[in-house]
């Protein structure tokens, strides 16, 4: 399938909802903070630095599952904020002391604009996909 974009579009199915989620201090709250749900902080940090992202490295990730240099740059300053939260609380602290934490906010912050892209830049592909004739559902 082309994708105009990305070489792992099925990655950003992952990633989308993750930054989201980090824009969100509600859904922190609301979410993480349940220990009924699966999704935590943990999980989060997984998505975004280990499977399919290095949010501390993600140049390598350009054409892979981000789009552009400014989703590069943007996710780059998100990892740089999570990393000076997770420096000053400790690796191991809970969701909790993280959503409290003075840094928070910067994290929120860049993840709203992250946010803010990703989402545009999937709205322009799919534009594209359905101007190159994609339909859904296929005929």
């Amino acid at each position: 399938m082309i994708d105009h974009g990305t070489a792992l579009p099925h990655y950003r199915l992952h990633i989308v909802p993750a930054v989201v989620a980090l824009a969100s201090p509600t859904w922190q709250r609301e979410v993480w903070l349940d220990p009924g749900r699966f999704e935590d902080l943990d999980h989060t940090v997984h998505v975004l630095f280990d499977d399919f992202c290095d949010a501390d490295n993600p140049l390598p990730w350009l054409g892979q599952s981000l789009r552009t240099e400014e989703e590069v740059e943007l996710m780059a300053r998100l990892g740089a904020a999570y990393g000076a939260v997770q420096d000053a609380v400790g690796a191991d602290a809970r969701d909790e002391v993280y959503l409290y934490a003075p840094g928070w906010s910067a994290v929120v912050a860049v993840a709203a604009r992250l946010a803010q892209v990703l989402v545009s830049n999937d709205q322009r592909a799919l534009s594209k996909l359905h101007d190159a004739g994609h339909r859904w559902p296929p005929q």
